[in-house]
């Protein structure tokens, strides 16, 4: 997709990406869990694990923050963030 002001090369529409996964998918997920028996905070943990995890990959779809750019190696600062959200869901679900 071209957009308006975004340039002469086509784009992927992340924005629609994240609409549908960290949106539609997620809260859908997220419905058909909430009434299984789960720990204390064990939705919390599945939705912290599950929006880094969606968030993570529409990351390859973006282009880097041109302030931070790429903080270690191919990891983006909002890769790098979203790894520390899926981390902290899966520690919660530990403890």
């Amino acid at each position: 997709m071209i957009f308006p002001k975004g340039g002469p090369l086509p784009r992927h529409p992340s924005q629609l990406y994240e609409c549908g996964l960290e949106g539609i998918v997620l809260f859908v997920i997220l419905w058909l869990v909430k009434d299984r028996k789960l720990p204390v905070g064990g939705l919390l943990s599945l939705f912290l694990m599950l929006y880094g995890v969606f968030r993570f990959f529409v990351s390859f779809f973006r282009e880097p923050d041109p302030q931070l750019g790429f903080i270690l190696g191919s990891f983006t600062m909002d890769r790098f963030l979203c790894a520390l959200m899926i981390g902290a869901g899966a520690g919660l679900m530990v403890i």
